[in-house]
Order: C-alpha cells, then structure tokens, then sequence
C-alpha cells in the first residue's frame, strides 16, 4: 500500500519522461534554502512564538549572533520570514513565517518523523550488536 502511495506521489512531481537534470536543480534550490545547520531550527524557533532577534537567539543553542544575523538576512531574501520594524523608542524588530514559509510545512514534519525513525533504527542497530 506503501509503495503505491509513494508511486503515485512520484507521478505527479516528476516529469514523464524524467529530467534528472531538473531534479537535482530542484533539489539543490530546496537545500539551499533550508538547509545547513540553523536554518531548520530558527523555522522552528519562529514558529514556536519567538520574534524577537534575542528571544530566536536564546532558543537555540550554539549559535552566535552573527549567524543568526546572516541567516534571517538569507531567510527574508527566499521570502520564509518576514521581518518588521516597528517605528517606536526602542525600535521593535521582530520577525514571522510567512504563507510562503508554512508550504514546506509538511516536509518539516516528514524529516521529524524520518530522525525520529532513524534514531530509533540506529539505536537498535547498535543495541543488537552488542
């Protein structure tokens, strides 16, 4: 039942026939935009309520301010956050996912589901050979 799922999935999102040219240029476009170390968990961070460059900064460990800067920077360029000032004393900047953002949604929660599998094989794995 799987598989048909997963064939009629591959159907609709592949080009008949296949261009594995365009496929690799559509996965690289994917990757770029949320991929690397911090990407996926500033996505989080937001979505969980923080807006504000320090309350993001606090909610993930290891991540220097610089990074942060330059990430939300190339995030707000591919349109995922949306960034606001606010004309007041002090200045109130904060950030928000955008519609665009919540489309890959259902990915996010796809790679959660595959880590948390993925752990849970390794760790038997490991648990087996010993």
């Amino acid at each position: 039942m799987e598989n048909k799922k997963r064939f009629k999935r591959a159907k609709e999102v592949l080009s008949d026939p296949r261009n594995p040219k365009e496929e690799v240029q559509a996965l690289q476009d994917t990757i770029y935009v949320i991929g690397g170390k911090w990407k996926l968990p500033i996505i989080n961070s937001i979505c969980n309520g923080n807006k504000r460059f320090r309350e993001i900064e606090r909610s993930i460990p290891g991540i220097t301010t610089r990074m942060l800067s330059r990430e939300l920077r190339e995030m707000e360029a591919n349109l995922i956050i949306k960034r606001t000032v606010t004309d007041t004393i002090p200045v109130v900047v904060e950030y928000s996912p955008t519609e665009y953002c919540y489309t890959f949604g259902d990915i996010i929660l796809e790679m959660i589901k595959w880590g948390k599998e993925h752990r849970e094989r390794i760790k038997e794995d490991l648990s087996s050979e010993l």
